[in-house]
């Protein structure tokens, strides 16, 4: 697949760059796009819901009458379930939700999420990004430079950079993300993908190795 690489103004610059098919032109695979997105949704909650038990609630441990000769049902105490105030019968407890997945089962629904934005021309690979300061104006510029209107944008950079970070963090619908962090939901949440051309081209050494 290749693709114009454009600057920050959104014009061409002459050259271009080839992302692998092996990453951005395999087919598909549903299944796997739909367990990575069930594995980062729910690492994401926090499984902290907890409700009290009868031995947990406050409230007296008397008996409230003796158990045989009132004609009425037994009863224990006030912190019967039964009773308002009382414990909670099979309620929720703290417990987590990560859901274990192969290393080879992310790395296909990754590409098959890359390959799905191949498939929609819904990637933008653009000149390397140096900004002296912290800039959100100057960062909206750019985007708008890309004619990506209101889409949501996902800005790919192979390595950390804080005057980008913080230049792009106030833009509304739009997510910054490291290489090395790219996953399967983001890419799908995203309406545009920008790679940086530093970015493509670690993308197109990773394309080489597979194929060598």
């Amino acid at each position: 697949m290749q693709l114009d690489i454009v600057n920050s103004k959104g014009a061409k610059t002459g050259r271009t760059i080839e992302l692998p098919d092996e990453i951005f032109g395999i087919e598909p695979n549903d299944h796997v796009i739909y367990l990575a997105v069930k594995q980062y949704q729910s690492a994401q909650r926090q499984g902290t819901h907890k409700v009290k038990t009868r031995m947990e609630v406050h409230g007296s441990s008397k008996k409230l009458h003796k158990q045989k000769g009132t004609g009425g049902a037994r009863k224990g105490n006030l912190r019967n379930p039964l009773y308002k105030g009382g414990g909670t019968i099979f309620g929720p407890k703290p417990h987590g939700y990560d859901i274990k997945l192969n290393r080879k089962v992310k790395d296909l629904a990754k590409m098959s999420a890359l390959a799905y934005k191949a498939k929609d021309n819904a990637i933008v690979v653009m000149e390397d990004v140096n900004m002296d300061k912290p800039k959100t104006k100057e960062f909206s510029g750019i985007l708008s430079s890309l004619n990506i209107g209101r889409k949501k944008a996902l800005f790919v950079i192979p390595e950390y950079n804080n005057n980008l970070y913080l230049s792009l963090r106030n833009v509304a619908g739009v997510n910054g993300s490291l290489l090395s962090d790219l996953n399967t939901y983001d890419i799908l949440n995203a309406n545009v993908l920008i790679l940086t051309e530093s970015a493509a081209k670690l993308f197109s050494e990773a394309g080489e190795e597979a194929a060598a």
